[in-house]
């Protein structure tokens, strides 16, 4: 065997024998009960100045145990190398996998097979019995992923076909069907330049009427049928027994201490193996993304999901349209205040400013080191100068000049994001529940003002302000709430030509978000949750409460909506920035997609049951270092490591980011934070389209048209810049892990780790995160 020079890169080498240490000790852990010997380890010095890693000729595949040498493994580490050309890397390699596995392990889908690099394999040397405990924990697992399973496809929120196939082999999870290739996107899905959204199609009126009975919204297909019976519905959805007998199994998991350590070690093993992954193909990468032509990271798609809207801009953008408004119209009527109209140059007149002295210094909306751990003192850098005047002239929908100064400046935000060509957003705008009215007055201003953009689709966030509406005499009970948020939209899908405006607000929407500050302390005081109608004191109902009879309104606004032809929504709140684990929790059986989740990195059991599910995290560094987390204690890295589903957002521009591109500025911090390499922040610009709730024709514009397959079936360099390399390796340490969760839960007490049927077989390395 041919040996390279000891002294060509000596650095990297110990690390990846460091690393690989580490991976066979996780294995031994996991599946091994035979311990390494005594090695008698040289000292650093040593180790750093010999160095002798012998490479494989063209056809032959290295045993690392022959270059660590002295360890009697639990499991054999097999790096295959390979200088021949790729068609004969290819079938070597399939062969050398087929023998390392007694011609039983599974191969993954040939297109990521098909693709070379340094790939790592693990295979059991001897036989050893499943434990029954490791039997009970995957069968809990499995249990969590089918209950998350019935949630999605009852609210038509997307859940990932590799798990439901591997779920479809667990009897007592199958249903006999697999969930439809691709939710309903609804309205139009067209990249036509033409298209007009405020001119959308007549839907004829329907004759279903409908009703709230203990909270959730029952479907009837007359006043007959209503009268009749009440509880019966055309669209039932889970009721509040069900699913806080989910939660419960869920909460229980979360604390059981074997579920928590087989967690924590197959997260510790996913990010091993993704430093091994990288330190053996980081230049196959990076020579993969230089041979595509015209892709690089300012060109590929990337969408900010999760911005804010009265926020979306920066600083200077509004400190500029502030000046150019008090020139242009000084003595145009702008607001009311104590029965009396002022004009704009009155009400700074009140402050004492005039345009020459406003600056960025003056407007006070950066957050500053005394945020921390303060999100009300956040909320007030909404205010420009502190005031909350200026606040209602320029960046409120609903005042006396009906929103438009707030409805040009935002033109101007969208002009500049389209500029860019390659950048997208979701702004989030509010709905607050207090009245009946607030979605058609919202709904107004998005069609008065014609507020659209090819690059921009909304999500409408509702606060969980409860207790405020109750104190000021706004409502009376949480079920007044719910009304003043799902009323109108249920009128709207059942008769689109009497509410035309929301209609054509509907859209554009593609989901909805629930916002507030998650470190509120949530006494329960109740032994069982009343119903909505009768939660009538003014204490803020707890964040599970405000999940479930949310969720499960939308459920059966998306069966309506999905009968009639019409957009679904999805859901993704706010989760995890603060606060407990069971917001994660119920966030799991609620949401496709979450904001923040960096609560998560204390809960490996749901940390890895999102991963298992590719639960969507859209991630915002510089948001968390300024409320509620350092930068450098940010999970972030790590949960990309791992193959987490995450993306970067901005969240608030304006009082987080200083330059005109928010976007490209919290990628670029977190390059230099992080040491993100280029195909890391093409995989998390790849997360981020993935995530949107931009239609699918769109998408396939971007990504390529089949982008909803997994691995390299489904990724196209030349639109994505994301390596094969890097999207096989996602896919097969994915998949891998799948098998080992399902195939460990259907394991007989003779199964063997290394079987056919074990699941520490397939521990080899593998993992997706598309």
């Amino acid at each position: 065997m041919s040996s390279p020079s000891k002294h060509a890169d000596p650095h990297k080498w110990a690390k990846i024998r460091a690393l690989k240490r580490s991976l066979l000790a996780e294995m031994e852990d996991l599946g091994g009960t035979q311990s390494p010997v005594d090695v008698p380890v040289a000292n650093e010095e040593e180790d750093d100045a010999d160095v002798e890693v012998s490479e494989a000729p063209e056809t032959e595949a290295v045993r690392v145990s022959d270059i660590l040498g002295g360890f009697d493994l639990p499991g054999e580490v097999h790096a295959h190398f390979s200088a021949r050309e790729e068609k004969d890397i290819n079938k070597e390699d399939l062969q050398f996998r087929r023998q390392m596995s007694n011609d039983e392990l599974p191969l993954h889908e040939d297109e990521d097979a098909a693709v070379a690099f340094r790939r790592l394999y693990i295979s059991s040397q001897r036989e050893v019995p499943i434990e029954e405990e490791m039997r009970e924990i995957t069968k809990h697992f499995v249990k969590a992923m089918a209950i998350r399973r019935k949630y999605m496809a009852a609210s038509f929120q997307d859940f990932p076909a590799d798990a439901a196939e591997w779920l479809e082999k667990t009897p007592d999870h199958a249903t006999g069907r697999l969930p439809e290739a691709e939710r309903t996107s609804g309205g139009v899905a067209s990249t036509h330049p033409n298209y007009n959204p405020f001119e959308a199609e007549p839907v004829e009126k329907c004759s279903y009427t409908f009703g709230a009975v203990n909270g959730v919204f029952h479907v009837y297909r007359d006043e007959a049928e209503r009268e009749q019976s009440r509880e019966s519905t055309l669209f039932p959805a889970a009721d509040v027994r069900e699913f806080f007998t989910d939660m419960n199994f869920l909460l229980a998991l979360i604390t059981d201490g074997p579920s928590k350590s087989f967690a924590f070690r197959r997260l510790r093993f996913l990010e091993s193996k993704f430093d091994l992954h990288v330190l053996l193909n980081d230049m196959e990468e990076l020579h993969e993304q230089k041979k595509s032509v015209h892709r690089d990271f300012y060109n590929i798609r990337k969408v900010d999901t999760h911005v804010h809207l009265a926020s979306c801009m920066n600083q200077k953008v509004l400190l500029r349209f502030i000046k150019r408004k008090l020139k242009e119209n000084p003595d145009e009527v702008v607001i009311e205040r104590g029965g009396k109209l002022l004009t704009l140059k009155q009400v700074f007149d009140s402050l004492n400013l005039t345009a020459h002295e406003l600056s960025v210094d003056t407007l006070d909306c950066h957050a500053d080191n005394t945020m921390f751990h303060r999100f009300d003192k956040f909320n007030t850098k909404y205010n420009p100068i502190g005031e909350s005047r200026l606040r209602e002239v320029f960046l409120k929908t609903n005042n006396l000049i009906k929103g438009r100064y707030f409805a040009e400046m935002l033109q101007d935000v969208f002009r500049d994001i389209e500029d860019t060509k390659y950048q997208m957003a979701e702004p989030r705008v509010s709905v607050y529940g207090r009245s009946m009215d607030e979605w058609e007055k919202l709904s107004g201003w998005i069609v008065d003002n014609k507020m659209y953009s090819d690059n921009v689709r909304w999500l409408v966030q509702v606060p969980r302000l409860f207790h405020i509406y109750k104190k000021a005499g706004q409502v009376d009970n949480f079920q007044d709430h719910l009304n003043n948020l799902f009323v109108p939209l249920f009128q709207a899908t059942l008769d689109p030509g009497a509410h035309p405006k929301i209609h054509a607000f509907l859209q554009q929407l593609v989901g909805f978000d629930s916002v507030d500050d998650e470190s509120q302390s949530e006494y329960r005081v109740h032994k069982k949750y009343p119903s909505p109608a009768k939660w009538t004191e003014p204490r803020n109902p707890p964040y599970v409460y405000y999940l479930f009879y949310f969720h499960t309104n939308l459920t059966v606004l998306n069966k309506l909506r999905r009968e009639r032809g019409l957009r679904t929504f999805v859901f993704r709140p706010h989760c995890g920035e603060a606060g407990a684990a069971d917001h994660l929790a119920s966030a799991y059986l609620t949401a496709q997609g979450i904001n923040h989740g960096i609560v998560l990195r204390k809960v490996p059991v749901l940390q890895y049951l999102y991963y298992l599910t590719r639960i969507g995290i859209a991630m915002s560094p510089l948001s968390n270092n300024a409320l509620f987390l350092d930068m450098k204690r940010n999970p972030l890295p790590d949960y990309l490591r791992r193959g987490l589903n995450v993306s970067l957002s901005t969240d608030d521009p304006l009082q987080l980011h200083l330059s005109r591109d928010p976007l490209v500025e919290e990628y670029s911090i977190a390059a230099q934070v992080y040491k993100l390499t280029n195909t890391d922040l093409c995989e998390l610009a790849l997360n981020s389209v993935r995530q949107s709730g931009f239609e699918d024709e769109i998408k396939r514009y971007w990504l390529g048209v089949n982008f909803k397959k997994s691995g390299v079936a489904g990724n196209d360099i030349s639109k994505t810049n994301v390596p094969n390399i890097r999207v096989a390796y996602r896919q097969e340490t994915y998949s891998d892990e799948l098998e080992l969760v399902t195939k460990g839960s259907l394991a007989t007490s003779p199964a063997v780790v290394g079987g056919a049927d074990s699941p520490a077989s397939s521990a080899s390395g593998s993992s997706s995160s598309n």
